[in-house]
């Protein structure tokens, strides 16, 4: 190559890809449409979110019977606590089969049962002295333990005991079996 040709290409100036108008209107639209939709779509994904990020508080306790009525027999116990879920607040109503045992602790059992998720219920003909699930026959001791059917223990409530009164707190599992 010779030196004039060399030198023309070395000096070219450098040609730049420029922006056309409809370019940099498709962009503009684009980035404000983009901006748009985000704030109306961020406000929605707060609120789903919202829920989520709150701290979750350890249940509380519920002043449930008096602690002079409860006796050796399994007594039921109807309860209402309040709870909140996201943004929806209930005030369901709870059961609980209280008793004192041989080391005359009191505590109570949940009376979901653990097979199929039936109510139980104390006695009766069918199983006297067992708490007995009416729906597939489970039977349970008077300390919740599993005797026919249901695989599990009942769960237990947390007890407390305070100013002639028993409260109520989270269920766990049975820890008397």
């Amino acid at each position: 190559m010779d030196h004039s040709k060399q030198q023309e290409t070395t000096h070219k100036p450098v040609k730049r890809k420029e922006m056309t108008r409809r370019q940099f209107l498709s962009y503009t639209l684009g980035g404000a449409g983009a901006f748009m939709a985000g704030g109306a779509i961020l406000p929605m994904i707060r609120f789903a979110v919202d829920p989520i990020l709150q701290k979750k508080e350890k249940g509380g306790f519920f002043k449930v019977i008096e602690e002079s009525k409860v006796t050796d027999q399994p007594t039921e116990v109807k309860f209402k606590i309040h709870q909140v879920d996201g943004w929806y607040e209930s005030d369901p109503k709870l059961v609980a089969w209280i008793t004192k045992g041989a080391d005359n602790q009191i505590y109570a059992l949940s009376p979901v049962c653990k097979h199929l998720g039936c109510m139980i219920s104390w006695g009766g003909e069918e199983a006297p002295n067992e708490y007995h699930c009416p729906c597939h026959g489970a039977r349970y001791n008077k300390d919740g333990k599993n005797l026919k059917v249901a695989p599990k223990p009942l769960d237990e409530y947390e007890v407390r005991t305070e100013n002639g009164w028993v409260y109520l707190g989270p269920i766990e599992p049975n820890s008397r079996v």
